[in-house]
């Protein structure tokens, strides 16, 4: 398929600061079109019909009102991480847009972080002692 075929994903941007990590996004490169939120603002009219999903990392973008009504294909939004609190699923809901979310995906990092911050304190490593 090109890339024009592909389904539309909006994503805040790729890399920098708040941006998809580089690595997700060429996952996501293999399944969807990217639209940043700079381009999609760049050119609403357009932008809007190509849109069928939309990826939240990091709580980003932020979704409103104003921007579930411009977009009228949106069909889901995938949130990176475990819970949907930042989302008003009432409001998503109404547009008739599922959300989802990966609530495994850091289950083995976190473990992993745990055991080590228990280890590192009872052998007092953080303070240099043995």
């Amino acid at each position: 398929m090109s890339e024009e075929e592909l389904p539309g994903v909006l994503i805040l941007d790729v890399g920098g600061t708040h941006g998809v990590l580089e690595d997700l996004a060429a996952l996501l490169k293999k399944h969807f079109h990217l639209i940043t939120m700079k381009e999609f603002l760049g050119n609403k009219e357009e932008m809007s019909k190509k849109i069928q999903s939309m990826f939240v990392f990091e709580c980003r973008p932020t979704i409103d009102r104003e921007l579930l009504e411009s977009l009228p294909n949106l069909k889901v939004i995938g949130n990176s991480g475990v819970g949907v609190d930042h989302l008003d699923l009432k409001m998503i809901s109404s547009f008739g847009v599922k959300v989802t979310n990966t609530p495994h995906a850091v289950a083995d990092p976190t473990a992993d972080i745990g055991m080590a911050l228990m280890l590192a304190s009872a052998r007092r490593l953080v303070e240099g002692k043995v």
